[in-house]
C-alpha cells in the first residue's frame, strides 16, 4: 500500500492529465466537427520574417521575387522520379503554420507549404545545422516520440530512404538551391493550435527530425510543413481524420498584416451559392495538386490554352498557394497580355524585374473583367486578382510568363476565394468570399 504523499502525487497526476486531455481535441472529434488554423502571411506581423522598416511596395517586390525564384522547382525536366522535392527553393514559401512537436508540447513556426510533402524541423543533438533563432526540437524530451524502423511501411514507401546501423529510417531531401535536410524519420503527436482555442493533436504523425541541415534556409524558420499531396505531407496523413477535406481563404497582399485561415474537415467543405469545381488530376510527381485549363477570357476575348510542358490535356496547370503570380508559358502569356493591353489606353511604364506589363498608377482606367476556364469550372477574377501596386507610380498585372515552365495558378488570384480541396472526391472548388469575414 502506498504512503499518503503517494496517493495525493498520483491523484494530482491523474488531475492533471484529465486536464491535458479536456483542452486537446482528439483527432476523432476533429473529424467530427472540423477545425481551422491561423495561416500566417510572411510578411504579417505574426510572422517571424515580419520586417517593420519594409514599406507595402518593398513586400509586394520581394513576394514578386520569390515568385521567380520558386518557379524553377515546377520545371517538368528538372523533377527527378527518384525524389519529388529535389527541385524546390528552400524557405521560399509565403504562408507560415504554428504547430505543436511531442509530450509536452514544444512549438514551432515553419514554412507551410503546398509544394513540398514530409513535415520536418531541426533537432538536436545536431551534428550540423543552420542558424536558427529558435531552440532545437529535442526528441529526447518527448515521451512519445518514437524513430521509424527500416522495415516499416512509412520507411519503405518513402523516397530516398537508408538503414542506419540501430535499424532506424534515414531520410534525406534536398532543395533544387543546393539545401538540404537529413535526419531521423519519426513519428510523434502533432498538435495543431484550433483557432476556437482548442488544440487538436494527431498522434504517431510521421515527421522528420533533421539533425544534418544546410544551404540558404533563413535563420527565422525552423523546417517545412508539407501540404502536398505526398503519402507523408500533413494533409496526406490527416486524411482520415478530416476526411480528405482542407480548405484555405486567403486575404488580400493589402490585408497580410492580418491572418488567413486554413480549414480541416467538415469546416472546410465549401458548398454555399456560386460555388465551382474542377476535377483534380493525379500525375507524376503526386506532391502537386494539378489542374485542367482550358481558356483565360479577357474582357470579350477567349482565348484557348494550347498547353504547357505539362501537356495540352488533362493536368497542365499546378495551383499553389506558395507561388504569387499566375505565369503561363510565353506564348499564351502573350495573347493574354495583348488581349489585356488592347482594351487599356492608360500609359505602359518600367515595373520590377522580370514582371512583363505595367501601368501608371495614377492613371485612372477600367481592368477588363478575366475569367479563368477551368474544367466545369469558370473562375471570375476581381481587378484584386488581377493588378496589385508596386509602388507609388506603378500598377501591374498578375500575370506573367517564364520560358520553359509549366503553368501555375498563383495565389494573387486566389485571394478573397474560399478554396476547398476534396482528395476523396478529387475535385477542388472556388468561391468567391471575403475572406476578411470568414
Amino acid at each position: 500500500m502506498g504512503t499518503p504523499n503517494q496517493a495525493i502525487l498520483t491523484t494530482m497526476a491523474a488531475i492533471v492529465l484529465a486536464i491535458l486531455a479536456l483542452s486537446t481535441l482528439c483527432s476523432i472529434e476533429a473529424q467530427e466537427g472540423g477545425f481551422s488554423v491561423e495561416l500566417i502571411h510572411r510578411d504579417s506581423s505574426k510572422s517571424p520574417f515580419y520586417n517593420p522598416l519594409e514599406t507595402t511596395s518593398d513586400r509586394v517586390t520581394n513576394a514578386l521575387r520569390r515568385s521567380f525564384n520558386r518557379v524553377h522547382r515546377f520545371k517538368r525536366n528538372s523533377v527527378p522520379t527518384t525524389a519529388a522535392e529535389s527541385d524546390l527553393t528552400a524557405d521560399s514559401g509565403e504562408y507560415l503554420m504554428k504547430i505543436s512537436l511531442g509530450t509536452p508540447r514544444f512549438d514551432i513556426v515553419a514554412i507551410a507549404d503546398t509544394g513540398s510533402d514530409l513535415i520536418w524541423t531541426q533537432c538536436k543533438p545536431c551534428s550540423q545545422c543552420f542558424k536558427q533563432d529558435a531552440p532545437f526540437f529535442d526528441p529526447s524530451k518527448s515521451s512519445t516520440y518514437r524513430k521509424i524502423s527500416c522495415s516499416a511501411s512509412q520507411c519503405i514507401d518513402l523516397e530516398r530512404t537508408s538503414c542506419s546501423t540501430d535499424h532506424s529510417c534515414q531520410y534525406a531531401v534536398s532543395y533544387g538551391d543546393s539545401s538540404f535536410s537529413d535526419g531521423d524519420l519519426a513519428a510523434d503527436t502533432l498538435t495543431l493550435a484550433s483557432t476556437t482555442g482548442r488544440p487538436v493533436a494527431f498522434p504517431k504523425t510521421v515527421i522528420g527530425c533533421g539533425t544534418f541541415n544546410g544551404g540558404t534556409f533563413d535563420e527565422k524558420t525552423s523546417g517545412i510543413i508539407g501540404l502536398g499531396g505526398g503519402q507523408v505531407s500533413l494533409i496526406s496523413q490527416l486524411r482520415t481524420s478530416v476526411a480528405g477535406k482542407f480548405s484555405y481563404c486567403l486575404l488580400p497582399i493589402s490585408q497580410a498584416g492580418n491572418s488567413s485561415k486554413i480549414n480541416f474537415g467538415s469546416n472546410a467543405i465549401v458548398s454555399a451559392p456560386g460555388v465551382v469545381s474542377t476535377p483534380l488530376v493525379k500525375k507524376s510527381p503526386d506532391t502537386f495538386y494539378f489542374l485542367t485549363l482550358e481558356a483565360i477570357t479577357v474582357g470579350t476575348k477567349r482565348i484557348k490554352f494550347t498547353g504547357s510542358s505539362l501537356g495540352s490535356e488533362e493536368g497542365n496547370i499546378i495551383i499553389d498557394s506558395g507561388t504569387t503570380l499566375t505565369l503561363l508559358p510565353s506564348e499564351f502569356y502573350s495573347e493574354v497580355e495583348s488581349a489585356m493591353t488592347s482594351q487599356i489606353s492608360a500609359k505602359r511604364i518600367e515595373g520590377p524585374e522580370g514582371v512583363s506589363l505595367c501601368y501608371n498608377a495614377k492613371d485612372e482606367f477600367k481592368i477588363p473583367d478575366v475569367t479563368v476556364h477551368f474544367t466545369n469550372a469558370d473562375v471570375k477574377l476581381k481587378p484584386l486578382n488581377t493588378f496589385i501596386r508596386v509602388s507609388d507610380t506603378a500598377i501591374c498585372f498578375t500575370f506573367n510568363s517564364l520560358d520553359d515552365i509549366v503553368a501555375i495558378y498563383g495565389n494573387l488570384s486566389q485571394m478573397d476565394f474560399l478554396i476547398g480541396y476534396d482528395t476523396q472526391k478529387q475535385t477542388v472548388s472556388f468561391q468567391p468570399t471575403d475572406c476578411s469575414k470568414n
